[in-house]
């Protein structure tokens, strides 16, 4: 979960991971030197990665809570979603209707192993991330670790 200025969330550079390989060797120098920023802060970045199960390679301080099962991590999600529904921009986004059906989406995709991620604007300039990572292992990045993993 992260608040805060959307302009923040449009650092789209720092919301990927780097490519796996470094630019060529006579690249141009603010090439190299904007990979090499981007490595090193990608990882590390509380900015919401845009594919949801990179969530697993950011440091365990960033996590916010492990659930053993997907109706724990629901329940989770309702205490959230409730507690910032009042602040939505969207007035089409505060009831409690759409809170349970977000809540229910999350909770079917959580039990088939699935990530869920949703974004809401708050009160200008403002901005709502909340993101659940399946991580027994991650269904669309198998390789990448439980950071919470004994």
């Amino acid at each position: 979960m992260l608040t805060g200025p959307k302009p923040r969330f449009d650092q789209e550079a720092l919301r990927r991971p780097p490519h796996p390989e470094p630019p060529p060797p006579g690249s141009r120098p603010e090439l190299i030197q904007r990979y090499r920023e981007v490595a090193a802060e990608f990882p590390t970045s509380d900015l919401p990665p845009l594919e949801t199960a990179y969530w697993l390679i950011k440091p365990r301080s960033l996590v916010r809570g492990t659930w053993p099962a997907p109706t724990d991590a629901a329940a989770w999600l309702t205490d959230q979603l409730t507690a910032y529904a009042p602040r939505f921009a969207s007035e089409a986004h505060r009831g409690a209707g759409h809170v349970a059906r977000l809540v229910a989406s999350a909770a079917e995709r959580l039990t088939s192993g699935g990530d869920t991620s949703y974004g809401f604007y708050l009160e200008r300039p403002s901005y709502l991330s909340l993101a659940l990572v399946t991580c027994a292992p991650n269904r669309t990045r198998p390789n990448l670790p439980c950071p919470l993993a004994s």
